[in-house]
């Protein structure tokens, strides 16, 4: 009997704790986020996202000061935003308030302020910090931090959070210089037991309310998860609400931001593609931006002539572009003197640098660059180099419409996972795979990304050239390749790059093996580009034969079926007679095994020209399948004689006649 009164006696008082918790959780609107952001840039505008996205109330200092707070990447610094923040503070009376200070340029929220206080009031501290894995700026203090019992042992400025009053005593002994150390000034507080206890300070030694990347880069994952996006740290097994990526991370920061907190998943997939977009469907043709084309040609390139025809069918005002054409290669002046002959007037302008110039591939886009800078008028400059297949006629509108200050559409290289952008980086500069760089590639995964390194084909805003792009020389540099150096130098900027795989804008072609020794050069094109090939030399209608009866029997046993084009019906005997070495038409003939011909015709032999491998390509990939539907049964290999001609003399000649 007194073991029942016992536990009615004792059950309430096991409520009590949880009630009173409740009731001292700290409300929402007690949060203020605070940051320092001199400028406005991409990576702000993507924190600002992040926020605005859990309605966290923001205030932002030093909007418009020049910052004097260093180079984290190459020294200490910060002191500037210490100034700012004590500054702001003094102003500040609610003594109940919770501020939480982060930077801005490299940091996302992946969760609310609700579970940020929850986590907050739960480290029973009144000041709460970010924790790193890595001492910094002076590891001799390394032995002067206390030990934690599990997780990172060292702070991190560039994130905590704190009530008010304690705030401001963490602050109140800053009188450094705005290039000082503040990362120094708190550790340095941090380390000193009597402060550390006067402030009541403690780390987020777990991760669970910041994770700093830095030092971390193999414990945080990312964790897709009814509709949203979440970083998680692996070691820890924590759902950090902020993540940072401090010091050499922003590339890291950059993937993890096209994601977090809800910028792509796998139920809506991309969510911000169709954000700050700027249509021209309102526009008249005449009030669409000015763009210059800058076209480099730098290497003997198949297809040059339809790269020509490609671009004068883009779907863009001939009287908005301007031309800036760049022919390191003399065997295609024909091919620019031509377009430009037939269809230079119909542009606002056009300018021509050829071999003559010896200028290199860095001189000429710096140039092309310079040129829309300094012009005005000028909105745009799109980068176009000659190996790049357009399909999309409409790629600039829907690069301009995005409203990017560096876009690439997403090209790649028929049956290879070779593509215009990098995923990542290596230690070092160069080509890494990103973890979503297949699935990118592949179209499993459809958007805009932030990427580190685009090539070939981009879109770049003039406006950029002009403000944070006006070094000349951006494509110089000793060590990298121009492409490379051009985006080591945005990337140094903190200006973002992306590349957009919403549409199916083309390919890239291969100009490994290309030959310039014949007339028509991309008649050889069959291995090395065969899309391209079939393109070009294909008869339209091809494709029809094994659909439908698209096939005529003029006589018995003879079937008629469009195979070749015009052009290549034109192609193949421009070349032969280019070649002109026809035979006399008589019995002997040297060129075959034997000597002897029965029926004798005048001729030119496929292997005379060097085509007999390519020939019995073509009979393999477009004959063979025809002859196949017309005799079930029967399958060809198409052997060759053991001259390098084909089986027969009908397949291996092309008759004068």
């Amino acid at each position: 009997m007194r073991l029942g009164w016992f536990l009615l006696f004792f059950c309430p008082l096991l409520l009590l704790p949880v009630t009173v918790s409740e009731e001292q959780r700290v409300p929402g609107d007690k949060l203020l986020v605070v940051t320092v952001a001199t400028k406005e840039t991409d990576g702000f505008r993507r924190f600002l996202r992040s926020a605005e996205h859990f309605n966290y109330t923001v205030k932002v200092l030093g909007q418009g000061e020049t910052w004097r707070g260093g180079d984290y990447m190459s020294a200490p610094g910060g002191g500037q935003k210490v100034r700012l923040l004590k500054a702001a503070l003094g102003e500040m009376k609610d003594e109940d308030k919770v501020i939480l200070f982060i930077d801005s340029y490299d940091v996302v929220f992946a969760s609310g302020p609700k579970e940020l206080l929850k986590k907050f009031q739960q480290a029973k501290h009144k000041v709460v910090f970010s924790s790193e894995s890595l001492i910094w700026p002076d590891r001799h203090l390394e032995d002067k931090h206390p030990h934690v019992r599990e997780g990172n042992r060292f702070l991190g400025s560039g994130g905590f959070i704190g009530y008010l009053p304690n705030i401001k005593e963490l602050v109140s002994d800053w009188t450094g210089e705005d290039s000082d150390s503040d990362q120094l000034f708190f550790t340095k507080i941090y380390i000193d037991p009597a402060k550390k206890k006067s402030i009541n300070i403690t780390l987020d030694s777990k991760c669970r309310l910041f994770q700093n990347l830095h030092g971390a880069l193999d414990e945080v994952v990312l964790k897709f998860e009814d509709g949203r996006v979440r970083a998680r740290n692996v070691l820890y097994d924590t759902l950090p609400v902020i993540v940072h990526g401090n010091g050499p991370t922003k590339l890291q920061i950059n993937y993890l931001g096209n994601y977090i907190p809800n910028s792509w998943t796998f139920e809506t997939g991309c969510t911000v593609c169709h954000d700050d977009l700027h249509p021209l469907t309102a526009l008249k043709e005449s009030e669409y931006p000015l763009v210059a084309i800058g076209i480099f040609i730098q290497q003997p390139t198949p297809f040059v002539s339809v790269f020509f025809e490609r671009l004068l069918k883009m779907q863009y005002p001939k009287n908005r572009l301007k031309l800036f054409i760049f022919s390191q290669e003399p065997h295609h002046e024909r091919h620019v003197t031509s377009f430009l002959r037939d269809h230079g007037s119909l542009y606002r302008d056009v300018r021509v640098l050829g071999p003559e110039e010896e200028m290199d591939g860095a001189a000429s886009r710096n140039l092309g660059f310079d040129m829309c800078r300094k012009d005005e008028d000028c909105d745009y400059f799109f980068s176009l180099d000659i190996e790049v297949v357009l399909k999309n006629d409409n790629v600039l509108k829907i690069l301009i419409e995005q409203n990017l200050p560096i876009v690439a559409p997403m090209i790649t290289r028929v049956g290879r996972l070779w593509s215009n952008f990098w995923g990542a980086l290596s230690a070092d500069g160069y080509y890494a795979r990103s973890e979503d760089y297949v699935d990118l590639v592949q179209g499993r995964r459809e958007g805009v990304w932030n990427v580190p390194y685009v090539t070939n084909v981009y879109l770049v805003k003039a406006s950029l050239l002009r403000t944070e792009l006006t070094d000349y020389e951006l494509f110089n540099s000793h060590i990298l390749d121009p492409d490379m150096a051009f985006c080591h130098n945005v990337r140094i900027k903190g200006i973002f790059m992306y590349v957009t795989n919403m549409h199916t804008f083309g390919r890239i072609l291969s100009t490994d093996n290309y030959q310039t020794s014949h007339l028509h050069n991309d008649l050889w094109q069959i291995f090395e580009n065969p899309q391209d090939w079939e393109d070009r030399y294909i008869h339209e209608n091809y494709s029809l034969i094994m659909k439908t009866n698209l096939m005529e029997t003029p006589c018995p046993d003879v079937y008629w079926f469009p195979v070749f084009s015009d052009i290549a019906c034109n192609h193949l005997v421009e070349e032969m007679e280019n070649f002109g070495q026809w035979s006399g038409g008589a019995n002997t003939d040297t060129r075959i095994q034997g000597g002897y011909e029965n029926v004798p015709t005048i001729d030119i032999h496929m292997n005379q020209i060097n085509f007999d491998k390519e020939w019995r390509k073509f009979l393999l990939e477009y004959i063979a399948p025809i002859t196949e539907k017309m005799f079930p049964g029967y399958y060809t290999q198409v052997r060759l004689q053991p001259t390098s001609s084909l089986s027969s003399p009908l397949n291996e000649e092309l008759n004068s006649s």
